[in-house]
């Protein structure tokens, strides 16, 4: 899961597209003048947006793993 935290505040924030429910990556987007700004972008290319911002700053994208389920039937040794 995309999760954005503050370093300042510590809040965070889960980030997944609504139309396919991945998580949001981060990227710089460069504009014209040669600038650069922080977005988020869907990966299966449904849009992108600005980062989310905490503490008058962008907040830094962090991915947490989750791991499978644990395994509830028996592993046969045949």
């Amino acid at each position: 899961m995309a999760t954005y935290e503050c370093k300042t505040c510590g809040m965070s924030v889960n980030a997944t597209c609504a139309k396919c429910d991945e998580p949001l990556q981060n990227d710089i987007l460069v504009k014209d003048d040669g600038s650069e700004v922080q977005i988020s972008k869907c990966p299966s290319g449904h849009g992108k947006i600005k980062s989310p911002m905490c503490c008058g700053a962008d907040m830094t994208l962090s991915l947490i793993h989750i791991s499978e389920p644990t395994r509830q039937e028996a592993i046969s040794d045949a």
